[in-house]
C-alpha cells in the first residue's frame, strides 16, 4: 500500500484532527452509496480506511513513523512478517475458546472490536451518514465485509501431527495458523476477522482456507489410511520373515508370510490420527518384490538355473 499520509494528503506533521478532516473528505468523496456509477470508488474508499487505520490510531501512527511497521501495519522486525502470535491474530490456537476444534479462527481485534488506540472508523461514519453504532463496535445495520477463499498446502507430517503453519491472506497479510492434527485433505478452517473490510465501517469478513496436504514420497492418502509399497528382497518375498517398515511414529519390525509378493498387509493405527468421532485409520504395506543392485554375474547365473529347472508363470490366466 502506499504512504497513509499521501493517500490522506497530509504531511506527517500533521494533528490528528487534520487528519481526521483529512480522511472524512476521502470518505465521503470516495463512499460507494455515493459513488455507484465509478467501478474505482470502492478501492479508493477502501485505500482511504486502511491509511487512516495507520495514522488515525495514535499507537499506530507512532510505530509508522518509527519504522516499526508498515503502511499496511506489518512489523517490519527480521524473520516475521504479518500477524502472529501477539498481534491481531494471536491466541487462537488448541484451547483458545474451542476454535480449532470446529476449525475456526476468532481475528481477536480484527473482529469488530474497538481498537485500544482509539481508531474506530464507525466513529467517522456515525457522523457522516447518521448511524447509530450497532453490534460489534459497527454502525447499526451495517454489513460486514466479504468473505474471501485462500488454501495452503501442508506437508504429510504436519497434517497428521498438527502444528503451526505460514499462511498468505488475499489481504496481503502473514498470519500463523494451527493446523489441528489429522486434518484431512478439502477440509476448511475459518479464519475469522481476516477477510474484506466493510465499505461500511461494519466488521470485517471472515477467510475461508482450504487445506491440501502436499504428495508424499513414501505415502498415500485413502480416506483416513496411508497405503505405501514396500520392496522387499527376492528370498524375502519367497521365504517371508521380519521386515523393517518406516511408518511416521518410526521404523516398525513387521513379519511378512513366506511367497508375499504383491500382497497388502495392514498395521493398524498408523494412518492418519483419531480426531472427533473419527477412528485412527491404518497403514496399508504393499509388498514389492524387488532386485539386487548391481546384477552380478554369479546372481544371473543363479537365474538362468531357476529359468532352467524351475519356470514359472506369474501371468497364467490374465
Amino acid at each position: 500500500m502506499r504512504d497513509p499520509y499521501t493517500i490522506l494528503g497530509v504531511s506527517k506533521s500533521a494533528t490528528a484532527d487534520e487528519i481526521k478532516k483529512a480522511y472524512r473528505r476521502l470518505a465521503k468523496k470516495h463512499h460507494p452509496d455515493q459513488n455507484t456509477s465509478d467501478p474505482k470508488a470502492k478501492e479508493k474508499f477502501s485505500e482511504a480506511n486502511q491509511a487512516y487505520e495507520i495514522v488515525g490510531d495514535v499507537e499506530k501512527r507512532a510505530k509508522f513513523d518509527r519504522g516499526e511497521i508498515d503502511a499496511e501495519g506489518k512489523p517490519r522486525y527480521t524473520g516475521f512478517e504479518g500477524f502472529g502470535r501477539g498481534g491481531a491474530g494471536a491466541g487462537a490456537g488448541p484451547g483458545a475458546g474451542g476454535g480449532w476444534q470446529h476449525y475456526e479462527y476468532d481475528g481477536g481485534a480484527q473482529a469488530g472490536r474497538r481498537n485500544p488506540g482509539g481508531f474506530d472508523p464507525s466513529d467517522i461514519f456515525s457522523d457522516l451518514f447518521g448511524m447509530g453504532r450497532g453490534r460489534g463496535g459497527g454502525p447499526q445495520g451495517a454489513q460486514k465485509g466479504d468473505d474471501t477463499a485462500a488454501s495452503v498446502t501442508v506437508p504429510l507430517q504436519k497434517a497428521v501431527k498438527g502444528g503451526e503453519i505460514r499462511v498468505a491472506l488475499p489481504t496481503g497479510r502473514m498470519l500463523d495458523v494451527n493446523i489441528p492434527a489429522g486434518i484431512e485433505s478439502g477440509k476448511q478452517i475459518r479464519l475469522r476477522g481476516q477477510g474484506q473490510p466493510s465499505p461500511l465501517g461494519g466488521g470485517p469478513g471472515d477467510v475461508i482456507l482450504t487445506i491440501n496436504i502436499a504428495p508424499h514420497p513414501t505415502y498415500r492418502i485413502d480416506g483416513r489410511d496411508l497405503r505405501m509399497d514396500l520392496p522387499v528382497t527376492l528370498y524375502e518375498a519367497a521365504l517371508g520373515g521380519a521386515v523393517e517398515v518406516p511408518t511416521l511414529d518410526g521404523a516398525v519390525e513387521m513379519n511378512v508370510p513366506a511367497n508375499c509378493a504383491g500382497k497388502t498387509l495392514r498395521l493398524r493405527g498408523k494412518g492418519l490420527p483419531k480426531t472427533g468421532d473419527k477412528p485412527a485409520g491404518d497403514l496399508l504395506v504393499t509388498l514389492r518384490a524387488a532386485m539386487p543392485e548391481p546384477l552380478d554375474s554369479d546372481f544371473e547365473e543363479l537365474m538362468r538355473k531357476l529359468k532352467v529347472e524351475k519356470p514359472y508363470n506369474p501371468r497364467k490366466g490374465m
